[in-house]
């Protein structure tokens, strides 16, 4: 049987995934949010670093098991805005999400396969898992503050000798513009979804990557590529990580077989500093920062990733949003260039009103 070009590629870059995107751990049961460890807890603590699996079975998006599954409709015709827009420092909203359970699951680069990945740490969608799809995460229940955003979010679980650290009440996941022309951006396609980061690339990969912020901090340290050795000892004091997600889409798959190549970063507008979609992705959607806060600090010499080093971190985001809800967030604070909370309300312009009501609902 003769392959297509699309399918041979998408087998090409499913073997390539064994240095690619996350790693087989050890098998456990789901842990809840309480931090509570599986009897093979102390197996995932000692994860110091794998090689990866390729992943042998397809999502259930996904039914001619190619790795490509096609938007609907595939958006064409787009060209990168080249535009300035008027001046706003701030173009973002916040979507506060707490964590919901913890397991060895990865739903994007392990569909259907229980207990294949390492131990991840799940926010927002209360019901994800290995066998995810997107029929089965829109409209279910969900801890972030937007009943709306059922999207699910994770990244590996952190652990300070054999004790699961976890995050503690909402986390902020900021949804930015990542182009100079922040007009231009539009919401996430329903069922989007790509990983951010490698956990087998090196600290000098971590700290180039484009997505890097100011790597770990603690205390008055930052821009650390690994997780700093002692953080000072104080209630006030946690450990924090910020990164970037890409934000340009190519507006023809919702996922690819590396869970990467449909998305990129912006580029620099040739002759100044405005950033702007390339024109292999022309689609701006709104830019990802999840910035993570776990409760530890003193001695952090025991503390790492159930992927391996700090500089393993990475992660996954899979879009269910409720489109109404989102698309009015996007065009009120986003694209209305505002700093907006939750809500969509901007303290310093609150003339500017609010999309969402008390209970973060559309009135």
């Amino acid at each position: 049987m003769r392959l297509t070009s699309k399918r041979l590629t998408g087998l090409l870059l499913g073997s390539a995934l064994v240095a690619g995107v996350l790693g087989a751990g050890t098998i456990a049961s789901a842990t809840g949010a309480d931090g509570g460890t599986s009897s093979v807890a102390a197996a995932a603590a000692h994860h110091t670093g794998h090689q990866m699996a390729a992943s042998t079975q397809a999502s259930g998006d996904d039914p001619d098991g190619d790795g490509y599954i096609p938007a609907v409709p595939q958006v064409a015709g787009v060209v990168p805005s080249t535009a300035t827009p008027p001046p706003a420092y701030h173009h973002e909203f916040q979507a506060g999400c707490s964590v919901t359970h913890t397991a060895p699951d990865d739903p994007i680069v392990y569909p259907g396969q229980f207990g294949k990945s390492h131990d991840h740490t799940f926010m927002g969608n209360r019901s994800t898992d290995a066998a995810s799809t997107t029929g089965s995460l829109y409209g279910g229940a969900t801890t972030c503050k937007a009943p709306a955003d059922a999207s699910a979010y994770w990244m590996p679980s952190l652990y300070k000798g054999d004790q699961k650290i976890l995050p503690v009440g909402p986390q902020v996941i900021y949804y930015k513009a990542g182009v100079t022309d922040y007009r231009s951006v539009r919401p996430f396609p329903k069922g989007l979804r790509f990983v951010v980061g490698n956990p087998m690339q090196t600290a000098q990969e971590f700290r180039a990557h484009k997505g890097f912020v100011e790597g770990w901090e603690c205390g008055d340290s930052f821009f650390n590529t690994d997780i700093p050795a002692s953080c000072p000892s104080r209630p006030d004091v946690q450990l924090n990580l910020r990164m970037q997600a890409p934000s340009c889409w190519n507006g023809l798959y919702l996922d690819t077989p590396d869970h990467k190549s449909h998305m990129a970063y912006p580029v620099v507008k040739p002759g100044t500093n405005d950033n702007m979609c390339p024109a292999s992705h022309p689609v701006a959607l709104p830019m990802i920062e999840f910035k993570m806060a776990w409760p530890v600090n003193g001695d952090m010499s025991q503390v790492r990733l159930a992927s391996g080093r700090g500089y393993s971190f990475h992660y996954d985001f899979f879009n269910a949003w409720e489109e109404r809800t989102q698309k009015a967030l996007v065009d009120h604070c986003i694209v209305g260039g505002l700093q907006c909370d939750t809500r969509g309300f901007d303290l310093y312009r609150p003339e500017r009103g609010t999309v969402l009501n008390e209970d973060h609902r559309l009135p």
